[in-house]
């Protein structure tokens, strides 16, 4: 089994949030070779900490001890998934599913998961409860 693991996943598991601890315990119990992201996560993981600079909810060499963490563990410990063309009209067909209220990044996680087989790991409930719908095997933790 892939476990594909999305960004709200990880900023968890880096950060200091209310889930960091589970989310951490998780990973632990988890087999390396199985974890993967996608260059979807990559850049997703660094907008979101652009946004916390921007907000002030984190200071720059915070920050970059994030990204400098984030970008070895991509190198070192995760598979990571690269993004086509095609899976990106693809996400935006699951986006059209309207009623599902996906964004289109959300869209994306699930298509690369799809076309690959792995299973979403999210925390974002939204994100999880659409997988299914679609025929993504979801963890939601």
């Amino acid at each position: 089994m892939t476990l594909y693991l999305d960004t709200s996943l990880l900023i968890a598991a880096l950060t200091d949030e209310a889930d960091t601890v589970r989310v951490q315990a998780w990973l632990d119990r988890q087999d390396p070779s199985v974890l993967v992201i996608s260059d979807w996560v990559v850049a997703e993981f660094s907008a979101a900490f652009s946004i916390k600079l921007r907000s002030r909810s984190i200071t720059s060499a915070h920050r970059a001890a994030v990204l400098a963490k984030f970008a070895t563990l991509a190198a070192e410990s995760f598979g990571v998934l690269s993004v086509s063309t095609l899976q990106f009209r693809t996400a935006a067909r699951f986006a059209d599913q309207y009623a599902l209220g996906l964004r289109a990044g959300d869209a994306l996680h699930l298509t690369i998961c799809a076309d690959h087989g792995a299973t979403l790991c999210t925390l974002d409930r939204r994100l999880g409860k659409a997988g299914p719908s679609l025929g993504v095997k979801t963890i939601q933790l």
